[in-house]
């Protein structure tokens, strides 16, 4: 039987999932994914993470906890930098992810906590992979496959964003299942829903924010839609870019949605006690008013998130800007 690799359906899952399947598929492996959020993965997150953690990484300590007795090895990477801006970083929590996993769980599998880091050159991501296929004894021919195999998945993945498929709908294509976009029919409003991968696209986590939009006519457009060479065009409007990889990515499809009047109204969507998101939001927020022209709306998540009071605040904007819009 090959070798299972589970990977958590959380964090950089909703970015870079489709390279890493196809990579480890093509070694040989097996992956194996966590089943989607369920109140028993958020509840067996919050009992293992540390107290003060963002619901995101307590999610992520669920999904690990999910795949304890399914996989032989758990994928967590150490994510340090993916792009050559110098400056630019994931979250610290990212980069310590591993050492909280070891720190706070018991009785896993071995951890594959490779530290990923590309600002260290053009060839470092396959100088990574070739760790990891020698990791499991596949000679070098078989690395070099399985990483363009990874990258052309990657590519794929990318091209059906920018066809405005939202990553789930994408990894859903690539698997070979037939999907419809959701925002096929004649919307009635534009939004912009815009946050971190792993809060926009966890149905559990954000009470499926993006479906009940959908439902009430609205057609939802994201920061993973917007090409990437058109986000890192948008780093001029502002004075300093930020830190954080997704905190630029989230920053930027906000100022590209502001000033090319794409959407009717920007929905963000926050993790409660998350710095970075904290400062993204502030930022998004003055460059809207200073716009003046697409109204704005902030939403923060944490564990107990209740569906009635969230919708009743999403249709109360829903409604202003369908009147607003009736109006003008």
């Amino acid at each position: 039987m090959p070798v299972k690799i589970g990977i958590p359906r959380a964090l950089a899952y909703y970015a870079y999932y489709p390279f890493w399947k196809e990579f480890f598929q093509k070694l040989g492996l097996e992956t194996v994914i966590s089943q989607v959020t369920t109140k028993q993965i958020l509840d067996d997150g919050v009992k293992e993470a540390v107290t003060d953690a963002c619901v995101p990484i307590k999610v992520f300590h669920g999904h690990v906890r999910d795949l304890k007795d399914k996989a032989d090895y758990i994928f967590v990477p150490r994510l340090v930098s993916i792009n050559k801006e110098k400056t630019v970083t994931f979250c610290p929590k990212f980069l310590g992810l591993p050492n909280m996993i070891k720190t706070s769980m018991t009785g896993l599998p071995p951890l594959i906590d490779i530290r990923v880091d590309l600002k260290k050159g053009k060839l470092e991501l396959f100088k990574i992979c070739y760790r990891l296929g020698r990791k499991f004894d596949v000679g070098l021919w078989t690395i070099v496959k399985a990483y363009s195999s990874g990258m052309k998945a990657q590519a794929k993945y990318q091209q059906l964003l920018n066809e405005q498929y939202s990553p789930i709908e994408a990894v859903n294509i690539l698997d070979g299942e037939d999907s419809l976009l959701a925002n096929s029919t004649d919307p009635k409003l534009k939004f912009a829903v815009l946050g971190f991968p792993y809060t926009i696209y966890d149905k559990f986590v954000n009470v499926d924010i993006i479906n009940k939009l959908r439902k009430l006519g609205i057609k939802v457009l994201t920061a993973e839609m917007v090409p990437p060479k058109i986000l890192l065009q948008q780093a001029k409007k502002v004075p300093k870019n930020l830190f954080w990889n997704f905190s630029n990515q989230v920053l930027r499809a906000a100022l590209y949605y502001l000033d090319n009047s794409k959407v009717d109204g920007i929905i963000h969507v926050t993790a409660f006690g998350c710095g970075p998101d904290a400062m993204v939001d502030k930022m998004i927020e003055l460059e809207a008013k200073q716009r003046g022209k697409i109204p704005f709306m902030s939403i923060t998540i944490d564990e107990h998130t209740g569906e009635a009071g969230l919708m009743t605040r999403i249709e109360a904007f829903v409604d202003m800007l369908a009147l607003r819009r009736e109006r003008s």
